[in-house]
This record gives C-alpha cells, structure tokens and sequence, in this order.
C-alpha cells in the first residue's frame, strides 16, 4: 500500500463535545510538574494512561492498560495522544468510528491532568486544535474497486490482485476490518486437518444439511452448496497462503452444527485475520483508502465502472475498469433500517456489530435496481452485555456445558441450539434477562476467562459476573429465586448422570456444575447479523429485479442475502466472507 494511505487510517474526525482545547501558549499555567496516573472508560474496558508535566506542559502521555479492538480503538488512541502531546492540549477531535475509545482516552488524560492541578477555569481557556488533513486526488482508476475493507472485501482484493488487476479498497471507517475485526473470528469447515487431529469425522454433505436446515431452508440451496463444497479450501487458504494462525487443539462446535467444525484463530478474535490479509495486500500492492465512503455507483454502457466516494469533506472518483465489489456488510447498527424491513428490532436491541454496519452498500445498489432477499431475517446474539449490547467471549462457556436459567431459576431453552432460538427464548423471560451459569469443571475446559481476562474483569467490575462459593450464594447475589435454582442445577446433574436432557433436548457438552467456584453471568441478546441482503448468483454476481446480472458489479458477504436464510449458524459468517470474497474477485478480475 502506498505509505500515505495508511496514514489516512485516522484522518476523519468528528468534534469532540467535552469541554474545551487548547493552543499550546494557553495551556501552561496551573500544572504541576511530575507524572500522573488517570484512568477512563474505553468501549471494551477501563482506559489508563501516565502523564507526564515538565515546566508545566504536557511533556509525555503513555498509555498503560487499555482492552480497546487492536486495529481499530488502538490505533485512535495513538493518534489522540500523538495530537495531545504535539499541542499540550486535550482538545482533539475525537477519530471516526472509534469515538467511545477517544472519548475514553482523553477522560484518562483529563483525569490525569486535574491530579496535576488543572481546573475547570484551565480547562476553559482552552481553545480547539487545528488538525491537519491530507487530501485525496479528484480522480482514480484501477482495475477493480472493493467497497469495504472487512474480511470479505480483504479476501476479494487479495484474489483479484493476484490474478494481475490493478486494485484498491475503500473504507469509510479509519481502520479495516468492520466486523470481522470484532468477531470471534472461528470459521466453519468440513475435513480440516485440526478435525483429523481430533479425530472428528465430518464431510461436505453434513456441513450443507446443517446451514440449511439452521436457516430452517430458506437459504439458497445453490449458494449453500457452493459455500460448503468451498470451505476447506477457504480455511486451507486463510493458513497457507495467508498466514493465520489458529489453535491447533481447539475445534469449537457452535450450536446448530451436528459436529465441532469452527477453526479458532490464536486470540479468539478477527484480528489475527485482518492483520493478516492487509499484509498480503500491503506485499501485492493494493492500495487502501480509509476515511472514504462510497456514496454512489454509475454506469456506463451498461456496466457498473464508477464509485463516487467522500472523503473529508471532498467527492473523490474511482474508475474501475474490470468492475466493482461491495463488501460493505450489513445493517444491524442502523435502527431505521432495521425498523424498515423487521419492526421488532427497534430501539429495544442494542448492537453486536460495529456503528459502521449501516447497510449503505445495499442502498447503493438498490439505486441501480438490484433485488434484495430475505431481509428481515436479522439475527440477535443471546449472550451480551445489558449495558453496552457487546457480545461476550466469555460467556463461550456455554459451548462447554454452560447452562441458562431465568430470574425464577429455572432453565429454558436448549443451550446448544440456534442463536435466534435461544435469544427470542431469553426475550421472553422477565425482564427479557437470563444468566449463564457453569463451574470450576467446565471453566477448567473452557478456559475463558483465562483467554479473555480483560472482559471477565470489566464485567466482574460491573457486576455483570459473579464469582461464587456456592450455588446458594450464586442466586443470591442476583435475586433468583434459590430454591427452584439448586433444584434446577440438581435435575440437569441427574440429565447429564443419564446422558439426555429430557427437559430441553441439550445437545453438545453436558457436564454437571457440581464443583466451585460457580460463576453466573447475566446476559441479554442482542442484533448480531443481518440475514438479508443483494442477491447473487454462483459467480457473485449482483442480480437486478428482473433476474438479470447487472454487469461489472458484483458483492460478497454481510451485503449479500440467500447464504444464511432465517438464521446464521455460529462460525458461518467467516466461511461466508471468505469463500465469496474470494470468489468475487476472482471473477471480476477475469
């Protein structure tokens, strides 16, 4: 990539509404020299940096914890405090698309400033920083044009560049990755040599049945085919020719799936992936454009061969002479949306999926007359944060035996079983809450809170998890009813001495929570994944309202509708972005 479009990745900002800022005359009076401690809260967790004043100016900012996304809220923070320390000022624009992590941020450096001796009346003074903003040319031509920079946009470029196009990759947020970035980052294939270790026996045909059969067959059993017939080379691909590493000993197997099939990559998140194609794309020279959002697409002579994008401010063009990609995602943070298609999920749910899935590339495309499919099927994940709607790695337990009850302590569901099952069960519990509950036993197989410590912190800190000595002590601390809960515990023991869950059909790992310490954990579903989207044939090709192809255009992933039907299997997504993001630039390429 050429090296100023990295320094692109945290050029957009938007105001910051905290206080005031600072040229660097007016900010020496009143502090204190000597280094300082402040701590704020970041979108993952606590933020805390040290501060160092020297001749009353901010001489130096470290930052010393932090649980933001690496590649997305890590990289804002850098830039905030490069801003900070160049200006000896917090008054900085926030970076798009990461705004609860530089909010956060520049509450820890605020914090640390008042332990220095500033006050409101300093703050005041403070006048708002200038930041300097490298411009776009008006006009680009490539080969091929990918929008979004998410796994499945990733994975087209890298195709289609390979195959000799010239390519580039516009993203509208600072950073790649959208939601594959924040995900858990475990995709589904049949056969791979992880299964072999273990000993699992799976095939093509079993992978098919169970993606149709989770979206209760409303999927297109073509593209279905096709993503499972494809899948092994896509998760070989991701290790040989990308580089990924995933865990060796760990094939997880999310719920709706007959056997363990998903590759876990080191971390437990996307962001192995992510880092892993921009290399690739950095090593075959595609270019990547941040901070630059699609707005438009045109034609001419019948084909899709132009973006009209936006970036600080300016309209910039890309040609594409071979033909455009959209890997734009999905719509579950974009609420009116939402509403449009499904009026159940409003206001109410809060979002798994990053504030950039907006659905803007289905719009775009809709302009054009392509047809959509299925979209009000969206999918809500059952175990997140009440507070916040982000999704919790922790609460993986459940895949190793984990169990859900209600505030009557009672079980309801089938824990292992679909994600849309399981959320609209949760929702119709009081107060629309259930919580998770496993034992020392199973965190000793699952490990966790061991792989993610930060989250099982946080949550423990904002007593959305409860580490008890007894199961008594468990219900207590929630107010679930105790007696009912120790009986519910006792029958589902008794279910796994027997080996069948006679209540609710349990599949998956069934081990007795008998062993402390007792963890409980209290979750609530939230929108995870939209279903819906373009529809597209075998070749990735857009398909217009009459059935036609619109030429030169073609999309893949969260974008797309008919992989998935009513319901998204969990680890399906990455199979998903990666088989047609690959697929997609390979034709549009050719």
């Amino acid at each position: 990539m050429k090296h100023f479009n990295k320094t692109l990745m945290a050029l957009s900002f938007s105001a910051l509404l905290v206080g005031c800022s600072a040229t660097s005359k007016s900010t020496t009076a009143g502090l204190k020299d000597g280094s300082y401690t402040g701590s704020g809260k970041g979108n993952n967790g606590p933020i805390s940096v040290e501060v160092t004043v020297q001749d009353g100016k901010i001489a130096d900012v470290t930052l010393k914890e932090h649980a933001e996304t690496k590649g997305l809220g890590d990289l804002a923070m850098d830039k905030i405090i490069n801003q900070v320390k160049e200006h000896n000022s917090i008054q900085v624009d926030t970076v798009s698309g990461a705004t609860n992590s530089s909010n956060g941020v520049l509450a820890a450096i605020k914090d640390a400033l008042v332990q220095a001796g500033a006050t409101q009346a300093y703050f005041d003074t403070l006048e708002k920083v200038a930041t300097t903003q490298e411009s776009l040319k008006d006009e680009y031509t490539y080969d091929v044009v990918v929008v979004g920079a998410g796994g499945a946009g990733l994975s087209a470029a890298i195709e289609a560049s390979k195959l000799g196009a010239s390519v580039v990759v516009i993203e509208k947020t600072p950073a790649a990755g959208g939601n594959t970035l924040v995900s858990g980052g475990g995709i589904n294939a049949p056969g791979t040599r992880q299964q072999k270790a273990l000993n699992i026996q799976d095939d093509v045909e079993t992978f098919y049945n169970d993606t149709l059969k989770g979206g209760d067959n409303k999927a297109n059993p073509k593209l279905v085919r096709i993503m499972a017939e494809n899948a092994l080379s896509a998760a070989d691909w991701l290790m040989d020719d990308i580089h990924v590493d995933f865990l060796s000993d760990r094939v997880q197997q999310f719920g709706g799936h007959s056997v363990a099939r998903a590759l876990i990559p080191v971390g437990n998140k996307g962001v192995e992936l992510i880092n892993k194609m921009l290399k690739v794309c950095d090593e075959q020279g595609v270019d990547v454009f941040y901070n630059t959002k699609a707005t438009m697409l045109n034609q001419q002579d019948g084909k899709v061969s132009q973006v009209i994008a936006e970036n600080n401010g300016k309209k910039v063009t890309f040609n594409a002479t071979k033909g455009v990609v959209l890997a734009s995602g999905g719509f579950a943070s974009n609420v009116e949306m939402r509403k449009q298609y499904n009026a159940n999920y409003d206001e109410r749910f809060k979002s798994t999926a990053t504030d950039a899935s907006t659905g803007d590339g289905i719009v775009m495309a809709q302009a054009l007359g392509a047809n959509t499919v299925g979209m009000e099927y969206i999918q809500v994940y059952p175990t997140c944060n009440p507070n916040t709607g982000i999704i919790s790695y922790v609460a993986n337990s459940r895949f190793n035996g984990a169990i859900l009850v209600n505030q009557e302590g009672k079980r309801f569901v089938n824990e292992m079983g679909r994600r849309d099952d399981i959320s609209n069960a949760i929702l119709d519990q009081t107060g629309a809450i259930s919580y998770l509950v496993w034992d020392d036993t199973i965190e000793k197989v699952a490990d966790m809170i061991n792989v993610h410590k930060v989250e099982y912190e946080q949550w423990t800190k904002d007593d959305l998890i409860y580490k008890a000595n007894s199961l008594e002590d468990a219900a207590k601390h929630y107010n679930v009813d105790v007696d009912t809960f120790k009986q519910t515990i006792a029958q589902f023991n008794q279910f796994v001495d027997a080996g069948k869950d006679t209540d609710f059909n349990k599949t998956g790992a069934m081990r007795k929570i008998e062993t402390g310490p007792f963890y409980i954990q209290k979750v609530t579903p939230s929108t995870h994944h939209t279903m819906g989207g373009l529809e597209i044939n075998e070749l990735a090709q857009v398909i217009d309202t009459n059935g036609n192809v619109i030429q030169g255009l073609y999309a893949a992933g969260e974008v797309t509708g008919g992989i998935h039907g009513t319901n998204r299997l969990g680890g399906n997504a990455i199979t998903d972005i990666v088989v047609f993001g690959r697929i997609a630039g390979q034709n549009v390429a050719k």
